[in-house]
């Protein structure tokens, strides 16, 4: 596996959860499992939501542990984590628990053990709430952006792993990426629902 450089993530507009994301491996993580049915932002700036409501860090042994009806609470706060807090927090949660219980709480070290992209997307696609096209792109961002860039990620990250477009966060760099971004995810929903309707 390559080599880390320092990351400088900037997914949320806010310059805390950015920092975050890109100095926890766990909140990346997170912030992945939340994403979907909210804004891309909202969902990546989740995991600092989270860490504040527990005291200033995100500690998913601490998350882990706790009763899932609390977690569901504090996720459920105004403002909510997510747009349907309860289903969400069941989720992160389960993540949370495989990353404490299976890794020793640490995401790296589930990315550490791939021998190559193949395996890389095979471990993260196992997790609670991640399909294949979620694995893809996860894997996609970790090759783009987080240095974990395995022989072969990009084959397995499919689409999400070129370079020079503009299909997911695994592009997102900046204000003008994360417009180009959502320019291809609303050209891709209308084109789904043209194609359902012919």
């Amino acid at each position: 596996m390559t080599s880390r450089e320092p990351r400088d993530l900037h997914l949320t507009g806010d310059a805390s959860a950015d920092e975050l994301l890109s100095d926890n491996a766990n909140a990346l993580l997170i912030g992945m499992v939340l994403d979907q049915q909210v804004p891309m932002e909202k969902a990546f700036a989740g995991p600092a939501v989270i860490a504040e409501r527990m005291g200033g860090t995100f500690d998913v042994r601490a998350i882990a542990a706790m009763e899932i009806d609390d977690f569901i609470a504090l996720c459920s706060e105004r403002p909510a984590v997510h747009r349907f807090p309860g289903a969400m927090a069941k989720r992160v949660h389960q993540v949370c628990q495989v990353l404490a219980e299976e890794y020793d709480a640490d995401a790296e070290a589930m990315w550490r053990t791939a021998a190559d992209g193949a395996e890389l997307k095979g471990l993260i696609a196992r997790l609670p709430g991640f399909g294949d096209q979620k694995a893809s792109i996860f894997t996609a961002l970790l090759g783009k952006q987080y240095g974990f860039a395995p022989q072969g990620w990009r084959e397995a990250a499919g689409p999400y792993g070129e370079d020079g477009v503009y299909r997911s966060v695994a592009d997102v760099v900046d204000a003008d990426s994360l417009s180009k971004v959502r320019d291809f995810k609303k050209s891709a929903k209308v084109a789904a629902r043209a194609a359902k309707a012919s």
